[in-house]
């Protein structure tokens, strides 16, 4: 922690933050992935204020510091003109709940907050700033809002935080001039009174936009000569401003900043100081801010309040899940989709004040960026805040017993044996389940009562103690416990044992219960038991590279740790049973996920043959074609310089080749270059297409081509990825090292990667069976609408079928172009998509598009329909579901912000399609799992991408699996309407071919 009472402050800088506009920010930049406490309070204002704060103190080293915020008191600006800002929606719940939180960090800070009623901050920050300056201070006003540029001086500056982690911009006279086409900043409000403000409402003369205001300031100097001269002003342009004077004058009125606010810049009372350590070990804590709290506080820093005396039945957090879901070294979790919780109150109704008038200013602005600590986020989202709980090991009652000895593990598995239930769990020296060694076992069948087996580090001695349990892992009878169990089941296979039993995972229960709740084993058990297991740093240290290995941990240690983890299984297990029920999700998890766990394991085993010597020579051929697109490039350029600088290539498309007059710049100042903005430019000069290309191959070269052999298993010669279960809320699978559903195959290089996966040996071969079109097959099955589902049931080319309903032609007359536009339709209304983004998706009018849009609702009543049915219906129950019962909790359903509420209205429309298509294709994978075990087929289940299955087929069993895995499919989920859910399938000597 800076000491500020002993640094020299000769380096007057004084930084004025507008509190609400940051606030804002930083609430936005993670709407799509807040930051849920254990108690489902979402933290992202708190914890984005809290970042942008310390890097201002860290990299700017102010000496002087203040916090203005707007009060709820109305304004002069309201009093004049009753509309000022009367356009603003309520701000968001969750943000105006942040704001106390806010308050007690900046004064734990030491900050002094500064608001007077009756006036903006805007006002408040603009009089110290004139007050500071003429003190000899260097004043950096922070805010993302461009109305400060009036204020501008050669010793006031506006401090612009960074756009999504980009660099902040400084910007004096001269950028406050070049931004507007002004020779003076003090036109700022002139050309404000003359253009208006959407934002605060502020009417200008209408008709005048900033190019128009701008000419004419250039003209006229002010507002005032405008006016004067507007007679002389010819055409249609001098009738608007004729017919504007007194909008004109109100609106400069309006967006001028009041400097004579009732304040006083006292140097003493700004100046930076130690911080109040104890208010903020307070809040952090409240607001479960570990990482960030150690960052700020140091290591010390350990919360101080008690976690929660009783279950908390609703846990809402991002979908976070570390891939082993225990407690592994180096098992980080990592971050995933979320926007859910419970019912919200929706905010009261009436008129917006000036203090949520400026929350909403971001947001209409649209300028969600992710502050500097996007990092650090990342880190505690993957850590997990884990609550203190008062129970721990020390003080809690239990027996763990280390079981060394052929006569101890024969009493042991005879215990066992009888039971019912029995949790387990395995201790390795590594998170690769199909690279590791066993370290011991442990097991549990009461709640304060487990046992340990160590495993010795010979595999002949670990071999002869997991012989001893063979028995017990291959009774029927037993119902195996366990958190993430697919680590486990892995483990065991290297060793040639497969558990016979039923299973019960509860991270998949916890999954199912709370989808978007991260669901490590410390913090369910720290927020479901209010007890605090071992950490597994205690044992091996941090990750990192000097983290130790469970091999080298003495016995007492490690028994009293594996012992736990089975143990505090057990009781979660009994905990999240009864809510399988009360939440009415027994049936996806019974008959969807658990079953599924043993079906992933067995693929994960299998792993798949690489062909690397085709990789090899295809990063040959990529990397010569990527150096000729480059060349290209730079011949059409008329010059050389970094094409993978962003930048470079900016002023080369924009200032040097001029390819669009009216191209975009990010917020950080270059021209936007990504592949949206690529992509429209293509029909204007090839520089773009060989720029796409060079962007493409030299991708796909160094992500897939030359990483895939790298993952290969030096025990197997083959690549095992590795599913996740319980990280996307929509029930879909996700696929790590290699991730799978990134393979690319919308482009023919991209498809070519494919080739790289082949059978075993060449009595086999590859067979690929993909659902067609099936979350379309879905939307008409649970909206029930005629024309579509009929279409489906007649097994037309839907695009084709819905491209003559919208334009009213025979299906016959449909043209290429009219089935592209029915096909985009198809797919984006169902997420949202509007006017807006279609046309710019298809490059055509607005109009045209919104004629589509309509003629399509008109033609498929039964899809808007189905639409409002699920909205209504997730306000009132706070959730929707899929065909097996899988809910998607919304908190935000009935916010009274109306982005909030929208994103949370786009997922209950989406989830239940998206989560049915996941239930079917798991339920297929489960049904052909066991046709083939039933009937001792060698073919093998190896893949799941997206909607597709791969296998590694057995050539003479071929006419045998075709027929099963078609059925499977087929029938995995009855849709309604008589929907059917078709397959395709083909074989090949590779994925490509087969697929």
């Amino acid at each position: 922690m800076p000491n500020f009472a002993t640094m020299e402050n000769t380096d007057k800088r004084l930084f004025l933050l507008d509190a609400l506009a940051l606030v804002f920010r930083a609430y936005y930049a993670l709407m799509s992935n807040p930051r849920l406490t254990t108690k489902g309070r979402n933290t992202n204002a708190q914890f984005g204020f809290t970042n942008a704060l310390l890097e201002l103190i860290n990299n700017q080293h102010p000496s002087h510091m203040a916090v203005c915020f707007d009060t709820e008191a109305p304004t002069e600006r309201h009093t004049d003109f009753a509309d000022y800002k009367a356009n603003r929606q309520e701000a968001p719940e969750d943000l105006l709940s942040a704001l106390p939180d806010i308050k007690v960090i900046i004064r734990g800070f030491n900050i002094p907050i500064m608001e007077v009623d009756g006036y903006e901050a805007d006002d408040v920050i603009g009089t110290l700033s004139k007050q500071a300056a003429a003190a000899g201070y260097e004043v950096y006003m922070v805010t993302p809002d461009k109305d400060y540029g009036q204020l501008v001086t050669d010793k006031v500056r506006i401090y612009k935080p960074g756009y999504q982690g980009g660099p902040a911009e400084i910007l004096g006279p001269k950028e406050v001039c070049e931004k507007w086409n002004i020779k003076d900043v003090s036109q700022v409000i002139d050309i404000l009174g003359l253009m208006g403000d959407a934002v605060d409402n502020i009417p200008g003369i209408k008709g005048v936009g900033e190019k128009t205001a701008a000419k004419l300031l250039a003209e006229f100097g002010t507002v005032e000569n405008v006016l004067a001269n507007a007679d002389s002003i010819k055409g249609a342009m001098g009738e608007k401003v004729r017919g504007g004077k007194e909008a004109a004058i109100m609106s400069k009125k309006l967006a001028t900043i009041i400097t004579s606010v009732p304040v006083q810049f006292h140097e003493e009372d700004f100046m930076l100081k130690d911080w109040n350590r104890e208010a903020l070990t307070e809040v952090f804590g409240a607001l479960e801010f570990k990482t960030l709290g150690k960052r700020i506080l140091g290591d010390s820093f350990a919360p101080g309040y008690n976690a929660p005396e009783s279950v908390q039945k609703d846990l809402f957090g991002n979908a976070v899940n570390p891939p082993s879901g225990k407690k592994k070294a180096g098992a980080a979790g990592g971050s995933g989709p979320a926007a859910a919780g419970a019912g919200a109150t929706a905010g009261g109704g009436g008129k917006a004040s000036p203090a949520t008038d400026k929350l909403e200013e971001a947001s209409t602005r649209q300028e969600a960026a992710v502050e500097k600590g996007e990092e650090d986020l990342k880190s505690e989202e993957g850590e997990g805040f884990i609550p203190p709980a008062g129970k721990n090991i020390h003080n809690t009652t239990h027996v763990y017993t280390a079981v060394v000895g052929e006569a101890a593990i024969k009493s042991l598995v005879e215990k066992l044996l009888p039971q019912k239930e029995v949790c387990f769990d395995t201790e390795t020296t590594g998170i690769d389940a199909n690279d590791v060694d066993i370290v011991g076992m442990s097991f549990a069948v009461q709640a304060g009562e487990a046992w340990y087996v160590p495993c010795p580090p010979d595999s002949k001695g670990a071999q002869a103690i997991i012989d001893a349990f063979r028995p017990l892992f291959e009774s029927p009878l037993i119902v195996w416990i366990g958190q993430n169990l697919k680590y486990d089941l892995l483990v065991l296979k290297w060793y040639g044992v497969t558990l016979k039993g039923q299973i019960f995972d509860t991270m998949l229960a916890h999954y199912v219960i709370e989808p978007e709740g991260k669901r490590g084993m410390d913090l369910l058990s720290a927020q479901y038991l209010g007890y605090e297991p071992v950490h597994i740093e205690e044992l091996i240290g941090k990750k990192g590279k000097g983290q130790g290995n469970m091999r080298d941990v003495e016995l007492g240690k490690i028994k009293d740790y594996a012992a736990e983890d089975a143990d505090i299984t057990l009781q979660l297990k009994h905990i999240f049973l009864p809510q399988l029920k009360t939440k009415e999700v027994e049936k996806v998890f019974y008959e969807v996920e658990n079953p599924l766990v043993k079906v992933l394991t067995d693929m994960e085993f299998e792993g798949v043959k690489v062909d690397t010597d085709f990789l090899l020579e295809y990063s040959k051929e990529l990397e010569r074609d990527a150096r000729q697109a480059e060349e290209k490039v730079y011949q059409e350029a008329g010059e050389r310089f970094n094409l993978a600088s962003p930048k470079q290539l900016g002023e080369i498309l924009f200032e040097k080749m001029k390819l669009d007059p009216k191209a975009k710049k990010t917020k950080t100042g270059q021209y936007a270059t990504g592949e949206d903005v690529l992509l429209k430019l293509a029909v204007k000069h090839q520089i773009v297409d060989d720029i796409l290309a060079f962007r493409e191959l030299t991708k796909l070269k160094s992500t897939y081509v030359d990483a895939l052999p790298q993952m290969i298993n030096r025990k197997t010669g083959r690549v095992h990825t590795s599913y996740a279960q319980a990280v996307a809320v929509t029930g879909r699978l996700s696929s790590n090292n290699p991730n799978l559903q990134n393979i690319p195959i919308r482009t023919e290089r991209g498809r070519e990667i494919r080739k790289a996966f082949i059978p075993r040996n060449d009595d086999f071969v590859l067979v690929s069976a993909d659902y067609s079109q099936i979350e379309l097959r879905i939307v008409a099955a649970i909206s029930g609408d005629p024309n579509m589902c009929a279409a489906f049931r007649e097994g037309k080319d839907i695009h084709t079928a819905t491209a003559a309903k919208v334009f009213g032609v025979e299906e016959s007359a449909v043209t290429k172009e009219m089935r592209y536009k029915a096909k985009s339709v198809n797919f984006g209304i169902i997420y949202g998509q509007g006017a807006f983004g279609l046309a710019d998706n298809l490059g055509i009018s607005r109009t045209e598009a919104k004629e589509i849009i309509d003629n399509y609702k008109a033609q498929f009543p039964g899809i808007q329909k189905y639409m409002d049915d699920t909205i209504n219906f997730a306000r009132e129950c706070g959730y929707v579901q899929t065909l097996m019962g899988r809910k998607r909790w919304l908190k935000d359903i009935n916010s009274a912000n109306f982005t909030v509420r929208g994103f949370a209205e786009r997922n209950a429309i989406n989830s239940p399609i998206q989560g049915t298509a996941a239930d079917m294709i798991k339920l297929a994978m489960i049904r052909i799992h066991e046709e083939f075990a039933r009937q001792g087929l060698r073919s093998r289940m190896l893949l799941q991408v997206h909607d597709e299955l791969v296998f590694d087929a057995y050539k003479a069993e071929l006419d045998i699996i075709k027929p099963i895995i078609m059925r499977c499919m087929q029938t995995a989920l009855p849709l309604p309407q008589d929907v059917p859910a078709t397959a395709e399938m083909g074989s090949g000597v590779n994925w490509l071919e087969a697929h």
